[in-house]
């Protein structure tokens, strides 16, 4: 997590933000902002999004590395963007190395047994996906959805909501938001 400590404390001076007006706009403690700008925490995914929401970035941007890139068609498996999150157990990975122009964010995802988002979070656009492997929950406005594999869900973003892995078994997603806010 010490790319995420780095990039946040940047992002935040970048944006002439004290932690504790960082933390007001996040919905969190300026203690525990200093903590993951430290590497002495972990984010969930939820956290995550509110402190980029506040900062105006992507969340993706805490883990990007500028690059100029010659093909933007093709994204070998070798080099999808990793985004890891320990707290909720998924490893998200891009299936676009550049999202910039890009109308639509796929990523292919793996939840472990337990595993989410920790938490409702909202945001413009839309998401839908199809569930590869595993059963995957989501819970929109207080409202569980069970998926299996080979089912798919569209929902609009600017509900609240939360995902997780219910089961004992490894879920793999693939998951698209659009525009690309993640």
């Amino acid at each position: 997590m010490k790319e995420i400590a780095e990039k946040l404390k940047a992002l935040r001076l970048a944006n002439r933000m004290t932690l504790k007006q960082l933390a007001n706009k996040a919905g969190c403690t300026d203690a525990y902002l200093s903590q993951l700008e430290r590497g002495r925490a972990n984010p969930s995914i939820m956290i995550l999004k509110k402190i980029a929401s506040a900062l105006q970035v992507k969340v993706v941007d805490f883990f990007l590395e500028p690059e100029i890139r010659e093909n933007d068609v093709i994204c070998k498996e070798a080099e999808r963007v990793n985004i890891r999150f320990k707290q909720g157990e998924a490893k998200i990975q891009m299936l676009v190395r550049d999202i910039q122009n890009k109308r639509m964010q796929p990523f292919y995802t793996t939840i472990e047994p337990g595993g989410g988002s920790k938490g409702s979070y909202s945001h413009i656009g839309e998401e839908c996906g199809i569930v590869l492997q595993g059963t995957l929950e989501i819970n929109l406005n207080g409202k569980a959805y069970r998926l299996k594999k080979n089912e798919s869900f569209y929902f609009s973003s600017q509900e609240p909501h939360s995902w997780s892995n219910p089961s004992n078994r490894k879920t793999v997603v693939i998951w698209v938001v659009s525009p690309p806010t993640f």
